[in-house]
């Protein structure tokens, strides 16, 4: 059991976002296992069964719960109506909930109004190898992901099978049964082709024809990934707002194993050196500078640069009130000078940043304006 670095505060409602088995119900287990709660968990057959033939029912059910100091609802988005009550209900009686949920999309289609401002609203990942410590192993993290329960599995094959049962069971199937989607095949296609772009500017008509729909249907399946937690998009810098929003994004899965075992690499080892343990390493920086963004509370805004001649620089940290960070991140353990100096050309047309590699080089060193960090140290520098 790991240390989560969400700490919702305990002064009024809130929600918590995140993908299926990121420890949503664990972590309020901890929280509350001092306070008297109503548990309502609508994954139960039973209980959403009731709740959502008698929405109303809720009311009943936290009267006849005498003194109780907080209701959680799990997976609140599969009865979308209950939110209506419960706004009611925090508004007359003051009664403080926390609400879990896997999709946005649900909530959105069926009119939700997420509370009105009455909720505060967090978002909860796979474990971070801050959260991890010294139990964080990078091979097994780029291998297999961070899920609590990918990271607490017996062996590797216990390991590639809860994947295989978390890719068939959520990705595949219930994501078709909640109705996000009508037609099945294209779908099921799409997840595997959106898996080998990872990382990759999205181009939607290419992918359509890979899966056999147009373009439209890609742009909405890639909507349908990010309500669900299952992935989130990186928008392209400019200083341009306007131009921001015009070019293409990037789409990253939110975990390494779910997207290894999509592209059906999961049982092949990560291997040192080649061009996919590069895009892996990439992938897994990108995320747990997203995640400890999001635990640490940081505004800032992520994004990459790509300029007409297709050179990049990986990731771009905007911070409020601090010096832009254009982050090049290199899975190599001596970064090449080449990249050193791509780095110092890109970067020179930034205003008012700081230039970071990103590495496996094992102890920091500095050529010209150019920082070159051990990852781990060098993520822990941005959020100190």
């Amino acid at each position: 059991m790991y240390k989560r670095l969400l700490n919702p505060l305990l002064s009024k409602s809130f929600f918590i976002f995140g993908s299926r088995a990121t420890g949503k119900s664990t972590l309020l287990h901890e929280l509350f296992a001092d306070k008297k709660t109503l548990w309502i968990d609508l994954l139960d057959d039973v209980t959403y069964r009731d709740y959502s033939t008698r929405p109303e029912l809720l009311h009943e059910r936290i009267a006849a719960a005498a003194d109780v100091e907080w209701v959680v609802i799990d997976e609140v988005q599969k009865i979308p109506a209950l939110l209506d009550i419960i706004h009611q209900i925090i508004f007359k009686k003051k009664q403080k909930f926390a609400l879990t949920g896997s999709s946005a999309r649900k909530l959105k289609r069926g009119g939700a109004n997420l509370l009105a401002g009455r909720a505060l609203v967090y978002h909860l990942y796979p474990l971070t190898f801050v959260e991890m410590a010294d139990d964080f192993d990078l091979l097994e993290a780029l291998q297999y992901g961070s899920l609590p329960e990918i990271v607490n599995a017996s062996s590797r094959e216990e390991a590639q099978e809860t994947l295989r049962a978390y890719v068939n069971t959520y990705l595949r199937e219930e994501i078709l049964i909640e109705q996000l989607v009508r037609n099945v095949t294209p779908f099921r296609k799409f997840l595997e082709v959106a898996a080998q772009c990872n990382g990759q500017i999205i181009n939607y008509a290419k992918i359509g024809r890979d899966c056999g729909v147009d373009g439209t249907a890609i742009e909405r399946y890639f909507q349908i990934l990010e309500d669900t937690h299952v992935g989130f998009t990186l928008q392209p810098f400019h200083q341009s707002i306007r131009k921001r929003q015009v070019q293409k994004p990037k789409f990253y899965f939110f975990d390494l194993g779910v997207r290894r075992f999509l592209e059906g690499l999961i049982s092949f080892p990560a291997i040192e050196g080649n061009f996919q343990f590069g895009k892996i390493f990439e992938h897994f920086i990108i995320l747990e500078i997203m995640r400890l963004a999001e635990y640490y509370k940081k505004d800032f805004r992520l994004s990459f640069l790509m300029t007409k001649e297709n050179a990049e620089i990986d990731l771009i940290v905007e911070r409020p009130g601090q010096r832009t960070l254009a982050i090049e991140i290199k899975s190599a353990k001596l970064v090449d000078e080449v990249e050193i100096s791509k780095l110092q050309r890109l970067g020179s047309d930034l205003k008012n940043s700081e230039l970071l590699v990103l590495s496996r080089e094992p102890v920091p060193r500095k050529v010209q304006d150019v920082s070159i960090q051990p990852w781990r140290e060098g993520i822990l520098k941005i959020f100190s």
